[in-house]
């Protein structure tokens, strides 16, 4: 796929809307007892730290000079208590918090998923899927963080901010008031230093996202890339996209590595102006050198909550715009669903009734126009026509992948959109071209859409689709591990278990879309057997790219200008000699001359 395609960065510079944060609150009442927890231990390890610089003025200005030893014990033993304190609540804080965040992700992330699962094929054939995976990791990962610590650390940092001042005036408003003086300074230099490094942070997140979408694309698609020999093509996009990222990701770093000296510097000027007036003071008798240092110490303290509070700040409108596409991807229309008011579905027997069906993908773009046909129970149908006719659209309205535009199927005499999807697939087997093996064992693949299988329901699935003889060679038989997508199988080996899977769930209606495609002709006959084991009763649809296979079926349907040419069986046909006619006699004459 073209670089531009991967070059389209998600809008993450949006205004900061309070709306999606209190949406997220949901997520954060379940916890709310939690966080009030921890902010209270919070507080009181912050409160009780500031206390430390109170502690150096008495044991300067009182026990030292005054050489009471006794004085100097108690305030050093205080000392002591005041970091075990302060380390005791932070960390029973953050134990609590971690746990905090760690079930909001949980929580969000099983949202996202589970909506996921019901969203439409159409979603997913219009996104990268690696841009999907970026919202359901990382974005949920640095969301948490916002939505359990984020709170909780603003009101923190606010009230330790309030509380150094309270502090700092208490010990001496004047040299207090030489340490704020420097605040508008530093205001304006976090202001416009955060600006820059929340952008920068944003385009990195977005670079990664591109790089992540074709990253996974490539990765699925590996071996058509060695096929076409576009590994040097490739590699150039992935160099282009990455040095994209390492561009974006210098800048962000760089404007990061700006924030401490800056700070350092204007708290050095600070520094410097309060020892100048302090010894001024302490010179002319009106300070004590433990009031300067208790100062000093409150002062070097004081700018870590204005930084935290620029960081939180940057944190919340990155994480706000993060938080608008996981609200995105919930809120994205299921499009196909339970209807209110829908029904379960009976066992059928599976006759299928399409009444004026039309239907398009594309608004304007008819592929199915005005379809009426009837199916009896147990009858088998071939689908043939040329690429693009709508042989796999039929199938997949039949499944309700998609809704009608105009008319209606039926199953049984029952409309397909007035039942629950469940009951409706759940007596529907479908076998697609290309196979789809999960990660896992062999006998976990077969027993996939019927979990309580026993061991002999699918030895006997195996048998009868010609799959049990390749799996007893396998290293470890059923039980033999298989990679993500079957790697390692053949593709015929994947459609032979992917029968046996069909199989064993005992649909009443099947549908075979390519399904022997990647199936030698030895095998394919071998099989014949199976199949029409598996045809037997059933109503079934197939769509074959070979035709000799469908020549036994009840009815075979030509499939061309958005409707049905042609219907009839493989002899009415041969002998009306249209379209099927000069299908079926170019395939055989293409075979007689290989």
């Amino acid at each position: 796929m073209a670089r531009n395609t991967y070059k389209q960065d998600e809008v993450l510079e949006e205004p900061f809307d309070i709306k999606h944060l209190l949406r997220a609150s949901g997520y954060i009442k379940k916890h709310a007892g939690k966080m009030i927890i921890a902010l209270v231990l919070s507080a009181i390890g912050g409160i009780t730290a500031l206390i430390s610089p109170i502690i150096f003025q008495k044991a300067l200005d009182e026990a030292i000079p005054n050489s009471d030893r006794i004085m100097l014990f108690k305030l050093a033993i205080l000392m002591g208590a005041v970091y075990l304190i302060s380390i005791l609540f932070a960390t029973i804080r953050s134990y609590i918090m971690v746990n905090v965040s760690q079930d909001i992700i949980y929580q969000i992330r099983s949202d996202l998923y589970e909506h996921l699962q019901k969203l439409s094929f159409q979603y997913y054939d219009d996104r990268p899927h690696g841009k999907i995976l970026v919202r359901v990791v990382n974005y949920v990962n640095s969301v948490s963080d916002m939505l359990s610590n984020g709170l909780i650390n603003l009101i923190l940092e606010f009230l330790n901010l309030i509380f150094i001042v309270i502090f700092m005036l208490y010990v001496d408003v004047k040299l207090s008031l030489v340490v704020l003086a420097g605040v508008p300074i530093l205001m304006f230099f976090m202001f416009w230093i955060k600006n820059k490094q929340r952008i920068a942070w944003q385009m990195v997140s977005n670079k990664n996202s591109n790089l992540n979408a074709y990253l996974q694309e490539n990765i699925v698609g590996a071996r058509i890339t060695q096929i076409f020999a576009r590994e040097d093509e490739n590699a150039a996009i992935f160099k282009d996209l990455s040095n994209d990222c390492r561009k974006t990701w210098m800048r962000a770093i760089y404007y990061s590595t700006l924030v401490w000296p800056g700070i350092d510097t204007i708290s050095v000027f600070v520094t410097a102006a309060l020892y100048t007036a302090g010894i001024v003071m302490f010179t002319n008798g009106h300070q004590t050198l433990g009031t300067i240092i208790a100062i000093s110490n409150y002062a070097s303290r004081f700018w870590q909550p204005i930084m935290n509070l620029g960081n939180i700040f940057n944190n919340f409108i990155n994480n706000i715009a993060y938080l608008e596409r996981i609200f995105e991807t919930i809120d994205e229309p299921v499009t196909i669903d339970d209807k209110p008011g829908c029904i379960e579905m009976k066992k059928v027997t599976g006759k299928v009734e399409f009444k004026n069906v039309s239907f398009s993908y594309e608004p304007g773009e008819e592929i199915l126009h005005d379809v009426s046909f009837t199916v009896e129970p147990g009858e088998s149908i071939a689908l043939v026509g040329p690429t693009g006719a709508g042989k796999s659209t039929i199938v997949s309205l039949i499944s309700r992948f998609y809704d009608v535009d105009k008319g209606q199927i039926l199953i049984d005499g029952q409309d397909i959109s007035k039942v629950s999807l469940k009951s409706l697939r759940s007596q529907m087997g479908i076998m697609l071209q290309d196979s789809f093996i999960f990660s896992g064992t062999i006998e976990d693949n077969i027993k996939y859409g019927k979990l309580d299988a026993t061991e002999k329901e699918v030895y006997r699935a195996s048998k009868t689709v010609c799959a049990d003889e390749f799996i007893r060679k396998l290293s470890k038989g059923y039980d033999t591990e298989v990679k993500e997508r079957g790697a390692l199988l053949s593709q015929g080996q994947k459609q032979l278990i992917s029968f046996a899977r069909t199989l064993l769930s005992d649909p009443a209606i099947l549908v075979l879309d390519e399904a022997t495609s990647s199936i030698d002709v030895q095998t394919e006959k071998a099989l014949q057997k199976g199949l029409n084991a598996m045809l037997e009763g059933r109503t079934s649809f197939i769509i074959a790219h070979r035709l000799s296979t469908i020549t036994g079926c009840d009815k075979i349907m030509y499939i061309s200008d958005g409707g049905i040419t042609e219907c009839g069986s493989h002899e009415e046909l041969m002998a009306k000699k249209g379209d099927y006619y000069k299908l079926y006699t170019a395939q055989i004459e293409d075979l007689e001359s290989a």
